[in-house]
């Protein structure tokens, strides 16, 4: 990645939507360690955006599926998924099935993603095959969350590439820092080489458990680190942010007074704050 290249693919920042409107504000989560609350957060970000209005994609980059799952696409509805999509087979919109959450739609994935890598490998610019399925997005959605898989592959590439914004869950562990300074350095290499326009939204603290003193060290360490970078909403360790995949629906939809579920409502009023906040600095 050690130049930036030429790239005659309408950045999505760029792409006019066919004259419909203005176009999504594309949002990847990402974080290459698994199990820090990263799709729980991609399904109840997309549905919270969506109860406060927004319109909602989201597309599931993890070939194990669990976004899909999360929001109650069996396995034989995931005909026409990310696959098909990052290998030139069908555009966003062809893929996109309705959710039990109104306004939010999902690109589903399934383990044949896994072999989209090998795949992508004869393409010209196979970093750039999602960027180019949401050019061609019209502008029918606010918002269009990536849920990568929990590894720096080209997936996630794929995703960084396409993105205005990277959000990095982080669960409240001992390790946390040092795992996102690897991804960061990650961010750094593709806004150099790939896609001059990635910013870093934001990191949210996942599984926060005020009863251990390690979860407020770690909180304190990384706002100590990051500072405004980091979300002033905390997500807490919650049982039924636990239960509610096994379900097939969001937090919020399954118990929406949980304290998982009032956090992430929070979280998405942030987002849009800080987004026109952004919007008003540029302005």
């Amino acid at each position: 990645m050690a130049e930036r290249e030429a790239d005659a693919t309408p950045h999505p920042s760029e792409r006019g939507g066919a004259g419909k409107g203005p176009r999504a504000r594309v949002i990847c989560l990402a974080n290459q360690k698994g199990g820090v609350g990263k799709t729980t957060t991609a399904i109840n970000l997309g549905t919270a955006l969506a109860a406060i209005g927004e319109k909602v994609l989201l597309i599931d980059l993890d070939p194990q599926g669990n976004a899909s799952t999360g929001l109650g696409v069996g396995r034989s509805d995931r005909t026409v998924t990310t696959y098909e999509v990052l290998t030139g087979q069908t555009g966003l919109q062809q893929a996109a099935l309705s959710t039990v959450v109104p306004g939010l739609d999902l690109v589903a994935s399934t383990v044949d993603l896994s072999g989209a890598e090998i795949e992508l490998a004869d393409e010209a610019e196979p970093q750039r095959q999602l960027q180019k399925a949401i050019a061609g997005l019209p502008a029918d959605y606010d918002h269009v969350l990536v849920d990568c898989p929990p590894s720096l592959s080209l997936l996630t590439i794929n995703g960084l590439v396409a993105a205005d914004a990277v959000l990095v869950p982080l669960q409240c562990e001992f390790f946390a820092l040092e795992g996102l300074s690897q991804l960061l350095r990650t961010v750094e290499r593709v806004r150099a080489s790939y896609n001059p326009r990635l910013e870093l939204h934001g990191i949210v603290l996942t599984m926060f458990d005020r009863r251990n003193n390690l979860s407020e060290q770690v909180a304190s360490d990384v706002r100590e680190h990051m500072g405004d970078q980091v979300y002033e909403t905390v997500i807490p360790r919650n049982v039924r942010l636990s239960e509610a995949p096994s379900h097939g629906k969001p937090a919020l939809v399954y118990d929406m007074k949980c304290p998982g579920s009032e956090a992430y409502m929070q979280l998405a009023r942030e987002v849009i704050r800080r987004e026109r906040a952004q919007a008003n600095k540029a302005a």
